[in-house]
């Protein structure tokens, strides 16, 4: 008889949690510096900093991976394993993740608090409404909107031209029905007609300027550079225009402290902040990140989706913006993975395919190239699946180790810690050779087609960049207001390194067509969108929401 294997939400309901007190504890955390959020959560006050001031930040080790695909890599599995087993060989580490939006949870995606036995715990508090961040951030981008509103409807001193209002309102859900909508209908009362829109909540430039602000001054600093609008004239208005940005500040207070929780085998995790890669510029917060380099020695954190989105901007943006240095970098992928990027369908992933392997690969030598280019020393982690053949793995690993690059099996999903205890071994060897020479791939005071230009040739692989007549119109503009000395977030497909989703691989001469191009003042970076990225998503056919329920007793069933 075959046993079942049990879901990753059993196996996080039988987790042996302690009490988040004893966490604390154990990273260095005093009791008057922890805010409870129940038993097993907690709020790290932004005091802990004036202690920590002096003390030697640890190493910090990025996690990305290859260009993703239908068939899964697990990158946030792998950084939980390897957090727990760096402390299993001894080491002092901590994880910082992002936060999931209810948008995928409910969607397609289902819970995003890694997987097996690399999971970070209460995962159904963490999926669901956890601290209240999203929320928070959800109530200050729209206090702004309705701020916006009201101004128009009592007298609109500030004389904004409602046909160039760019803020739109947002909602921490998949609802394509929002996308486009009309306000202020209802006759005189209701306010004056206008288009408008919802974005998902983790798009909104709240999230980004939460994620990049070092303190609660600069986050209220930020938020008053939001560029809401255009007046008649075509200048720029901002939230400070608005006096808002005070009491956007005030929505946010408690939402700026990281979250402290832990993973299955008690390592301390700071969850905070959660932009997508593919529409912003997805990494977690400065705050978070700074301050588990303060109490551990090391700090594995994670960027969103492939190394050419996530850990690009988590480089070029994040990186700049709170004086991050990392020192190594991890790069997960798996062979099924490998396969699809080498033309195999997910129904057959399951055959051992030398060639496609072979062929997929050149996905996972891109990556790697990508990251050395920004001064970095890098492993792979393969992350080991039961449908893997030996002759699977050494093709993987010999491929590898031709490219010069340090190579593990890994099997955290499976075995926790003690699956990734050899990845841990490597990273630390890594570590103390102390190779790392970080650089961005960009001056920020370079022009911003000369900045796009780099990313397409150097990470992307291509040979540049198409602007669109509108877009052009709207660099020129940027360019005029003094706003065109920021990084690029690009606003670009996650499953290829061109703006075409079906081009898996690594594909050669194309360039990317640059369609719309907007400033987040506040947050510090130029977005620009290329194919039509969904900064509202819709929910698919049959949602992961119709296989979640709760029983009489609070148990959740279905979360992943």
């Amino acid at each position: 008889m075959i046993n079942k294997v049990p879901s990753d939400i059993e196996i996080a309901q039988c987790a042996k949690m302690k009490p988040i007190t004893e966490i604390a504890e154990q990273c260095g955390i005093l009791d008057d510096e922890l805010e409870m959020y129940g038993k097993y959560k907690a709020k790290v006050s932004l005091d802990i900093f004036k202690r920590l001031k002096d003390k030697e930040d640890g190493k910090l080790v990025l996690v990305t991976a290859i260009s993703p695909t239908p068939a899964g890599e697990g990158k946030s599995t792998t950084t939980i394993g390897l957090g727990q087993a760096l402390n299993k060989i001894g080491k002092k580490a901590l994880i910082a993740l992002r936060e999931p939006s209810l948008g995928p949870v409910f969607g397609v995606k289902g819970g995003a608090a890694g997987g097996g036995y690399s999971q970070v715990v209460p995962m159904e508090d963490i999926n669901l409404h956890f601290t209240g961040d999203m929320h928070a951030i959800t109530a200050a981008n729209n206090l702004l909107s309705a701020a916006i509103d009201n101004h128009i409807n009592h007298g609109n001193t500030l004389r904004i031209d409602s046909r160039q209002i760019i803020w739109k309102r947002v909602l921490d859900m998949n609802d394509r029905a929002l996308r486009s909508v009309v306000v202020g209908m209802g006759g005189k009362a209701n306010g004056f007609l206008r288009e408008d829109g919802f974005t998902i909540t983790v798009a909104s430039e709240v999230m980004a300027i939460l994620c990049l602000s070092n303190d609660l001054m600069d986050l209220k600093e930020r938020l008053g550079k939001i560029l809401i609008a255009y007046d008649l004239d075509g200048n720029p208005i901002t939230a400070k225009d608005l006096k808002v940005n005070g009491a956007m500040a005030m929505l946010l207070k408690e939402a700026i402290k990281p979250n402290l929780v832990q993973t299955l085998e008690n390592t301390p995790a700071l969850i905070h902040g959660g932009p997508f890669a593919n529409i912003a510029h997805g990494c977690n917060s400065i705050i978070a990140t700074k301050l588990a380099l303060k109490l551990g020695d090391i700090l594995v954190t994670e960027a969103g989706f492939g190394a050419d989105l996530g850990a690009e901007k988590f480089l070029d943006i994040k990186c700049r913006y709170g004086g991050l240095k990392p020192s190594a970098v991890v790069i997960v992928a798996t062979i099924k993975a490998l396969k699809m990027h080498g033309g195999v369908k997910k129904t057959e992933l399951g055959t051992e395919n030398l060639e496609a392997l072979d062929k997929g690969f050149a996905n996972l030598r891109k990556q790697v190239e990508n990251m050395r280019k920004f001064g970095l020393p890098v492993l792979v982690a393969i992350n080991r699946f039961v449908n893997d053949t030996e002759a699977e793995i050494e093709l993987l690993t010999n491929k590898c180790k031709e490219e010069g690059v340090e190579v593990s099996l890994n099997e955290c999903w499976a075995k926790g810690g003690e699956g990734g205890e050899e990845m841990a071994r490597k990273v630390v060897a890594i570590l103390e050779k102390g190779e790392s020479n970080y650089k961005p791939i960009y001056e920020m005071e370079d022009t911003i087609l000369n900045k796009l230009n780099t990313i397409v040739k150097e990470i992307y692989g291509g040979d540049g960049v198409i602007v669109e007549d509108n877009a052009m119109k709207q660099i020129k503009k940027l360019e005029e207001l003094g706003l065109d000395k920021l990084p690029i977030c690009m606003a670009k497909t996650q499953f290829s390194f061109t703006d075409d989703a079906s081009k898996m691989g690594a594909p050669k001469d194309f360039k990317i067509t640059i369609k719309d191009v907007r400033v987040s003042a506040g947050a510090g970076f130029i977005i620009c969108q290329t194919s039509n990225i969904m900064i509202m998503p819709g929910l698919p056919k049959v949602p992961a929401a119709e296989k979640m329920d709760v029983d009489e007793n609070g148990v959740i069933t279905g979360l992943f």
